[in-house]
């Protein structure tokens, strides 16, 4: 093979890699993160990967090195030599030379290659490692379970490999191993990646031989002798995983692989001296998954031995689809007949449900494979990996639970995720494989089903009720003789003959084809109808059968929109086009809003709190409310499962209304109308709904007085079948079957006790806008669509056809709507009705007139006695009520008492308390005159100081202003006296000479005028002498404001006194009062200083 024309075909892109691959496995690029077994995060820049599923389940990524000594601790961990004395490594430096570069590894189908015969090889480095090799009895052991000529020495490790169909790849360098928890993670293998190649300081070029073959094994060769260095069989190998492209590990690749047991996982890497050639590479590992062709082409040509019914193995396998609600979590999708729906443009995942139902038990090792295809009779090329996000065994053990997730988005998906016409549907195709240990190959289960596609925006409102689609397959197993076995240990018991779904088997049964399909061929034929159109049998329809679809179309929503919104304007007035659009059904969203506004439950709190309390109450029909909801709606998933939620639910209703209703009580057959108003609304408001039905619509009537009303119902369904069936009328009279034989359920259970939900629902629907008459309607098209049926039967047969064909056939939607819609077009008159009434009375009346007088008293005595045990039950319960009412009453009484004694003696305590308060009153008052007469004397006497202290300052204020204007007057005096004095000098020739211009004695003539000054210092004196007067009077001024001072502060000294006498009496609040006044009088008093 011409190796850069195969990497050139291959390259790097998925698309290419698809074209070359072959019908038993897929490679599809991969986006985005690992799934949810992923238990390292690693690096967050995940790329491209390029992803290889094998037939046989290994789930591989074609997606880590440590120091040289870690490399050899792992190398000799992997040939698991214990013998081991010790490694040793030596390298030259240098590099070799590959010879223009262009050149790809070579890879051959040939047998291994000799030493020297490889050019590539013989130019690798120097660099060469001795490893341990492993004993003929340790590679028995190794693979002990796959090939039976390996544990001899020439398949043991360090031998020339044996001769096989291999591919080899020639310029790889190991960079070695680490384990890894989880081993189909692309995230933690890329960590690894990163780190083996980072820390790796002496890589080991090796030879990879790849086989061709599932059956066939991975060997590391040594380039130079071409001796093994380590093995891994294919059915060991996990995963595969390659570097992404921009990044330094685009060269690498990895694969892990279970290392002694399925507990401890390896990750090997190597990096590929030409990087176009890991694409090579992973296509390799791809064809050594293809199934051995000559088993296929075998299988396919020869017809399969026939072998006894031990060797036939029953497998049953469910399809569940679940979508993305858009509130973080995943939810099961409706199915609708055969088809399920989806929604455009939602992430979704597929559950596979597998579990054996017939023989030996076979052990469900691992699945290596979900896959995934529009249309139906595709090919094993068409079809598409999903990401595998969990698998194991069901919490039960019976099933084997495979979970794998599924974007629409991606190209190959674009058909399912295309609307699909209304009225029409197209196929998938589900694939899962599965490796079970017994068994030599891996066995396929193929599950074809119809889906329809919606609008992401429509409105799709979920049943209740979630199917799945489920096949039966017929795995037919022939025991493989020990020669025939690839090891003889091996586990391996079983080839497969053939794989048959009951579909397939009833399509050969009907063509009379003898052929036998071979296992894996993939093709399967479209698979029948489920339950509604399953073939018909003795076996009645359970009770609460039937899927009800939430989807309306928008134009309905929106004319019951506006019809509820003018409702709600005026709840006491009905619409007018409500009739009209009840007959058509309402929406299955909107019925519990609609039923409760039909009953006159929209404003029922009162009855709300009363339901509560009643439920707290016990009932004395327990045992048979307990025993009657075990079987109500077996068939239903909210019913079925004793203690859930719903038999729970339903059981507090039950209970509550029989001890509301204690005439009635529970009858049998509520428990059924209960439970269609459970799927609707909550509990509180199903119970007030059912009170109103029970009490406002007649139903409770029915039961009452030995059922008397009843045959009066049974009388009229006759009188109307006599006029609009008479045929069939006659017929009922000449075999003798009358109304109540079977007609009983319809008025007590208002047919929900057999007929499927779908038409339970409507029915429901009419009767809340009609009343119960519309039970006759209902009754009536059911014996006009079955009449042909019917006049052909005996008693006993008609019997049993109104036990199960008949519920039987409205099983499907279609049928139902049209029985509705004949019944609606049946017009019954409330006065017709009447009137046969009065003729059931009339004719009652007849009957006890003719009967014996005997025969008529005592059967009036018997209803008087058990109307008397009645009345005396029912004044024993009152009896009972009273005297522990009368008991209650005197417990309450003594409570009372107790508390109106404890009251008393507060009231005595208080009373004392307000004497003594008062007294205290009366004292404080009295303090407090006698601190307002003291704080009044004390003020008034402050206040005269004060007047006094005024007056004399004003005085002293006085004498000082008259002082200042006397001097004032006197220097004024002076100076004029000087002036007249220095004008006459300066007038005066003589005395000019003998003073200046400042009016200074000039020094010649001082002598002179020595006499003239003694006059001068007279007037001095006298002046001086008037001075000290002046002083001395202002002396005496401040003696006397010296004096007042002290008054005041002897004044304060006493009311300090006072107030301290006052404080040792009694703190009080006039202790502020008294500061105050303290603080203010001496604040005036130092204003007035």
């Amino acid at each position: 093979m011409d190796d850069k024309g195969s990497v050139g075909k291959i390259s790097v892109s998925s698309d290419s890699v698809s074209t070359l691959n072959s019908e038993d496995f897929v490679l599809v690029s991969r986006l985005g993160d690992e799934t949810a077994s992923s238990t390292n995060n690693g690096s967050d820049d995940e790329k491209t990967g390029l992803k290889v599923i094998s037939e046989e389940g290994v789930s591989f990524k074609i997606v880590g090195n440590g120091s040289e000594q870690q490399l050899q601790r792992e190398l000799e961990d992997v040939l698991m030599d214990p013998s081991v004395a010790d490694t040793c490594l030596r390298s030259d430096t240098g590099m070799d030379n590959l010879g223009g570069g262009d050149r790809g590894p070579l890879a051959t189908t040939a047998s291994p290659v000799p030493p020297g015969s490889d050019p590539l090889s013989a130019q690798s480095p120097k660099l060469e490692m001795v490893l341990p090799v492993q004993t003929a009895q340790e590679s028995e052991l190794n693979e002990r379970s796959y090939r039976a000529d390996e544990s001899s020495s020439d398949g043991s490790p360090g031998s020339p490999i044996p001769d096989e169909d291999s591919v080899v790849f020639s310029q790889l360098t190991y960079l070695g191993c680490a384990s890894v928890n989880a081993p189909r993670s692309e995230v933690e293998a890329l960590r690894m990646m990163s780190i083996l190649r980072g820390q790796c300081q002496l890589p080991l070029d090796v030879t990879l031989s790849v086989p061709g073959v599932s059956e066939g094994t991975v060997r590391l060769l040594d380039p130079n002798v071409s001796t093994e260095i380590a093995n891994y069989p294919i059915y060991k190998i996990l995963f595969c995983v390659r570097g992404h492209d921009g990044t330094p590990e685009s060269d690498c690749f990895a694969f892990t692989e279970s290392h002694y047991n399925a507990e401890i996982f390896r990750i090997h890497v190597f990096r590929c001296q030409i990087q176009e050639a890991v694409s090579r590479i992973l296509y390799s590992f791809a064809t050594a998954f293809r199934r051995s062709a000559k088993k296929a082409v075998l299988s396919s040509q020869q017809p399969a031995p026939l072998t006894p019914d031990s060797d036939l193995f029953t497998f049953t396998v469910s399809l569940e689809i679940k979508e993305d609600d858009g509130k973080g979590t995943f939810s099961a999708v409706a199915k609708d007949k055969q088809s399920f729906k989806l929604r455009a443009g939602m992430d979704k995942k597929i559950v596979i449900y597998v579990q054996q139902t017939s023989n030996k038990e076979l052990a469900i090792e691992r699945c290596f494979g979900l896959l995934l295809s529009p249309g139906k009779n595709v090919k094993n090329s068409d079809m598409h990996l999903l990401d595998l996000e969990s698998m194991g065994k069901s919490s039960d053990g019976k099933s084997y639970i495979i979970t794998g997730s599924w974007n629409p988005n991606t190209p190959q998906f674009q058909p399912v995720n295309e609307e699909t016409p209304k009225d029409k549907f197209m196929y998938m195709t589900t694939a899962v494989d599965l490796v079970i240990t017994e068994v030599e190959e891996p066995v396929r289960f193929l599950l074809e089903t119809r889906v329809r596609v919606c609008s992401p925006n429509d409105r799709l409102f979920w049943p209740f009720s979630k199917r799945n689609y489920t096949e039966t397959f017929y795995l037919r197993l022939r025991q493989m003789e020990r020669k025939e076995r690839k090891s003889p240990a091996s586990d391996t018991l079983y080839e497969v003959v053939s794989l048959e779904s009951e579909t397939e088997r009833e399509k050969r049964k009907t063509t009379a084809s003898p052929g036998i399909m071979a296992s894996g061929t993939g093709n399967t034929v479209t698979s029948p109808p489920e339950d509604d159109e399953e073939e018909d049998n003795d076996e009645p329809l359970l009770s609460g059968s039937g899927d009800v679809s939430k989807e309306c179309a928008e134009k309905i929503l929106e004319t019951w929109g506006d019809l509820l919104t003018k409702w709600h304007m005026n709840l006491s007035v009905r619409p007018r086009p409500l009739p009209a659009l009840v007959r058509s059904g309402i929406p299955e969203a909107l019925r519990g809003e609609v039923w409760q506004l039909l009953a006159g439950c929209h404003n029922n709190d009162h009855q709300v709190e009363e339901y509560r309390t009643l439920i707290t109450k016990e009932s004395p029909q327990d045992s048979a409310i307990t025993r009657d909801i075990n079987r109500t709606f077996p068939a239903h998933d909210y019913f079925k499962d004793t203690g859930g939620d719903g038999q729970d639910s339903l059981y507090k209703i039950c209970k509550a209304y029989s001890v509301y209703d204690e005439e009635i009580g529970y009858c049998q057959g509520q428990s059924f109308l209960a439970a269609v108003l459970l799927l609707h609304m909550p509990e509180e408001q199903a119970f007030s709904v059912l009170v109103k039905i029970m009490f406002d619509y007649g139903l409770r009537d029915l039961f009452k007085q030995n059922f008397e009303d009843l045959h009066c119902k049974f009388f009229q369904l006759e009188r109307l079948m006599q006029e609009y069936i008479p045929d069939l009328y006659n017929h009922f009279l000449n075999v003798g079957l009358e109304a109540h034989m079977y007609a009983s359920q319809w008025f007590l259970t208002l047919f929900t006790a057999k007929f499927p939900l779908y038409m339970v629902f409507h029915i429901i629907d009419l009767l809340l806008c009609e009343g119960i008459s519309v039970i006759f309607n209902v009754a009536l098209a059911l014996l006009k669509t079955s009449k042909d049926d019917l006049i052909q039967t005996d008693f006993e047969g008609a019997l049993k056809f109104f036990r199960v064909p008949v519920p039987k056939r409205y099983r499907s939607e279609e049928n139902a709507k049209k029985l509705m819609e004949l019944a609606c077009s049946i017009k019954i008159s409330q006065k017709k009705l009447k009137k046969f009434e009065k003729e059931y009375h009339t004719l009652r009346e007849q009957q006890e007139q003719q009967e014996a007088p005997i025969e008529r008293y005592e059967r009036e005595n018997r209803r008087l006695q058990e109307a008397n045990m009645r009345l005396e039950q029912e004044n024993d319960d009152l009896a009972h009520e009273l005297v522990s009412s009368k008991i209650a009453l005197r417990k309450d009484l003594d409570n009372a008492e107790e508390k109106a004694d404890a009251l008393n003696k507060e009231l005595l305590l208080t009373k004392q308390k307000l004497v003594d308060s008062e007294d205290e009153k009366r004292r404080l008052e009295e303090e407090s005159a006698q601190l307002k007469e003291m704080c009044r004397r004390e003020l008034d006497k402050s206040e005269s100081e004060i007047k006094k202290n005024g007056s004399i300052i004003g005085e002293y204020k006085q004498i000082c202003s008259q002082l200042s204007e006397r001097l004032e007057k006197q220097q004024t005096a002076n100076r004029g006296e000087l002036e007249k004095i220095r004008s006459k000098v300066e007038g005066c020739e003589k005395c000019s000479s003998l003073f200046n211009k400042e009016g200074r004695v000039r020094a010649a003539v001082s002598s002179a005028s020595a006499g003239g000054t003694e006059e001068t210092d007279e007037e001095k004196e006298d002046l001086k002498s008037q001075l000290r007067e002046m002083e001395l009077e202002l002396a005496q001024t401040k003696l006397q404001l010296v004096e007042a001072e002290c008054k005041i502060q002897d004044l304060e000294h006493h009311l300090g006194l006072a107030i301290n006498e006052v404080q040792a009496a009694k703190k009080t609040w006039f202790n502020r009062t008294l500061s105050s006044i303290k603080t203010v009088t001496g604040t005036q008093g130092k204003e007035t200083a």
